[in-house]
This record gives structure tokens, sequence and C-alpha cells, in this order.
């Protein structure tokens, strides 16, 4: 074999890794997490850990079922989040029977307006270097894709 036919045969080995679903998805996975964590060092917590203070300041009392519904979690990683996010003193719980419900304490409801500053940042962030147009249609077509996926 030439080294042309084993360079050939190498692309070809690569070359589905760029037409790989899972390869590509994680790729910008990474790429947009790096950016998030950018964004979000200034509220010193994790974008996702963020994201539930939102939730949770927006809904005073929202149940732990519907957090992990709505940031596509499982309830085990929501719990870790939320221990996580109570010994930092940012929510609190209360049990009503059955039901866990989550309250946003007085830090948390403090520091939301930085964590909805750094939400932006991420945003603009991404929309500069893709293009508003691009950075919607991604966000529409990867949220649509995801529930057909899931069904």
């Amino acid at each position: 074999m030439t080294n042309e036919n084993l360079t050939n045969e190498a692309d070809d080995n690569e070359s589905f890794l760029h037409n790989c679903l899972y390869f590509t998805t994680n790729r910008l996975s990474r790429a947009i997490t790096r950016m998030a964590d950018e964004a979000f060092a200034t509220t010193g917590l994790a974008p996702a850990y963020g994201y539930v203070i939102r939730l949770v300041v927006a809904k005073p009392g929202i149940t732990q079922k519907e957090l992990s519904e709505k940031l596509y979690i499982t309830p085990s990683t929501l719990t870790r989040f939320i221990d996580k996010l109570e010994g930092k003193r940012l929510v609190e719980r209360k049990v009503q029977g059955k039901t866990v419900l989550v309250y946003p304490t007085e830090k948390g409801r403090e520091l939301e307006p930085t964590i909805r500053a750094a939400s932006k940042k991420l945003l603009q962030t991404y929309q500069d270097i893709l293009g508003v147009e691009a950075a919607v249609l991604l966000t529409q077509t990867q949220e649509s894709t995801s529930d057909q996926l899931e069904r």
C-alpha cells in the first residue's frame, strides 16, 4: 500500500466521526459547557445550579419532581443539586405530606440577578459566534430533536 492509500484509508476510517450525531453532539456539548462555565464564573455556581435557582425564584414552592422534569435530569441528580444549594443556603426544602417543595432563601433571591446576567452573557457569547438566527435555529433544532429521540 502506498502512503497516499494509507492516508485515504485513515481519512475514511475517521470520517464517520464527522457524520455521527453522538460524536458531534458531545463535541458541541463540551464547547457550550466551557462557554457556560466562563459566563457563570461570576455567580460562584456551575450553570446547572444557576438554572435551578432561576426556576426556584420564579416559582417558590416548586416541587422537586417539577424541577427535575423542567431540567431534564433524574430526581437523584436533582436531589444532589438541592443538597448542594441548601449547603450554600440558597434554597430550602419544605415537606408537605409526600411532596418536597423547594423555596429560595433571601440569599438565593439576591443572587438571582447575577445568575440572570450570566445567562444573558452566555446567550450573547454564542450568538456573537454563530449569529442570532443560527443560534436560534440550532437551539430549536436540538429541542425538537431531543423531543423526538426521547419518545
